[in-house]
């Protein structure tokens, strides 16, 4: 169900603009790791990326991130900006637009 939403967003963002295309491929790879790969933020509870409480409480803020072109920059966002590079290996060379627009596709 999730699988035609993203191949439809990567889709946009191919169309949007050609000359992003790395852009696409690392938005691509952070947006499928991220869905698949679990984290453990306590010695009890594991969580994947997308159930994150940080990450859900950025979706506001990655909105109004993308909607300016970076001019708002929320708190909620910088904190999943810094939680998405300390654990996921693939968001660590993106740029904050790049991980804005895949904490929206989440």
């Amino acid at each position: 169900m999730r699988s035609p939403l993203i191949a439809a967003t990567l889709g946009l963002l191919l169309l949007a603009d050609m000359a992003q295309a790395h852009t696409l491929v690392a938005t691509s790879n952070i947006l499928i790791r991220a869905t698949e790969r679990t984290l453990d933020f306590t010695s009890d509870t594991t969580t994947s990326i997308r159930d994150s409480k940080i990450v859900r409480e950025a979706h506001d803020d990655a909105a109004s991130f993308v909607a300016t072109n970076g001019d708002i920059r929320g708190a909620h966002l910088e904190a999943a900006f810094d939680m998405l590079r300390t654990r996921v290996p693939e968001a660590r060379d993106a740029s904050d637009q790049v991980l804005a627009e895949a904490i929206l596709a989440l």
